[in-house]
């Protein structure tokens, strides 16, 4: 359990630290912001047609309300706790790889239903928009990353798949 917290802190600071880096910033993270915007006005097309995105930003072209999609709200953090975890636990590498695309995709579903959602409610209400996008969401997201590190472990257990023995 030890040799598990001391590696998930250590590959978390590492991710987090490369994460902050100007050149990722600039050609990963704000790209892949851009998209979310850009995929969450491509969902949200069908049944409202007010509504644009440019860059990390979701508006509606009639009342001109809009939200940004910022660092912590692009899912970027809570899929780097999931990869710290899964690359900590001891297993395959294919088991890994499997795990994080596939955490990767749910915790992103979640967040697009997290962004959709703050996107309406902050219209509607402000209030309700702000302990919703600072204290629910989050929590669900986290959650969200849990629950898959939780399947995952089960996963492993039922192929067989333990811990390495204290001492190993």
């Amino acid at each position: 359990m030890a040799r598990f917290a001391v590696t998930f802190l250590l590959i978390l600071l590492t991710l987090f630290t490369v994460e902050m880096m100007a050149p990722v910033q600039e050609h990963v993270i704000v790209p892949f912001t851009s998209s979310l915007a850009r995929l969450s006005a491509a969902l949200i097309l069908p049944f409202d047609s007010t509504v644009v995105a440019h860059g990390k930003v979701l508006q509606f072209s009639d009342s001109g309300f809009a939200v940004s999609i910022e660092s912590g709200c692009n899912g970027v953090e809570a899929t780097i706790v999931l990869i710290a975890a899964v690359i900590a636990f001891p297993a395959a590498w294919r088991q890994r790889a499997a795990a994080i695309a596939i955490g990767f995709i749910a915790i992103q579903a979640l967040n697009l239903v997290r962004i959709i959602s703050l996107f309406y409610l902050g219209n509607w209400n402000l209030d309700f928009f702000g302990w919703i996008h600072l204290y629910l969401w989050p929590t669900l997201i986290m959650l969200d990353v849990l629950i898959v590190f939780l399947v995952y472990l089960r996963y492993l257990s039922r192929q067989g798949i333990a811990a390495e023995p204290a001492g190993a």
